[in-house]
């Protein structure tokens, strides 16, 4: 299975954020943190946790472009790894949790008001908006990212593309950079 989803924006801030949002606010009460949870991950080291734990995966660098995201649960041959696009980023061993049947790629600016009324809201924008939000099997998943240009018509479009394999391992792996800057140099902007 193929999800697409096209013009997604970053909130100008220069994060995306992925994963199962319900299970960041069961990992924000666990741990008392506060709803401002942008400020909590700044200021201690909860957000290296979260993203050890799988929780969530960041994705920093994130230039003020539109993006196509594509979630890919298939077995075939990612989009990005085709001949006509334009690879930039391949970075593989990253470890999501789910627990709630479904994760959204989300910008930081939820974190600052990371609340459940806030969260209920996100999550039915996303539904009704058609945001990157996808249902998925609960279970832990080996996360590869690969980022760069999707050819779309006559352009090429900035892209990110999440390779989801079910995994019975509970950790990322060694190769893996948790500060990774995804910038990607857009041929078109």
């Amino acid at each position: 299975m193929r999800y697409e989803f096209t013009e997604v924006l970053n909130d100008l801030i220069d994060y995306f954020l992925l994963g199962d949002i319900r299970l960041l606010q069961k990992f924000k009460q666990e741990n008392g943190l506060s709803d401002d949870l942008a400020s909590e991950f700044v200021s201690n080291y909860s957000a290296d946790r979260a993203v050890e734990s799988g929780i969530i995966i960041p994705l920093a660098g994130i230039e003020n472009y539109p993006y196509t995201i594509i979630f890919n649960l298939a077995h075939d041959t990612p989009e990005l790894l085709r001949p006509e696009s334009r690879l930039q980023h391949r970075c593989a061993g990253y470890l999501l949790q789910v627990e709630n049947q479904q994760i959204l790629l989300f910008t930081w600016r939820i974190l600052q008001n990371f609340t459940d009324k806030e969260i209920g809201l996100l999550q039915e924008h996303y539904c009704q908006a058609n945001l990157p939000r996808i249902e998925i099997e609960n279970g832990l998943y080996d996360v590869e990212i690969l980022g760069g240009e999707v050819l779309r018509g006559e352009y090429y479009e900035p892209a990110f593309e999440f390779v989801f394999r079910k995994t019975e391992r509970a950790q990322m792996t060694s190769e893996v950079d948790i500060n990774h800057r995804f910038t990607i140099d857009s041929s078109t902007y």
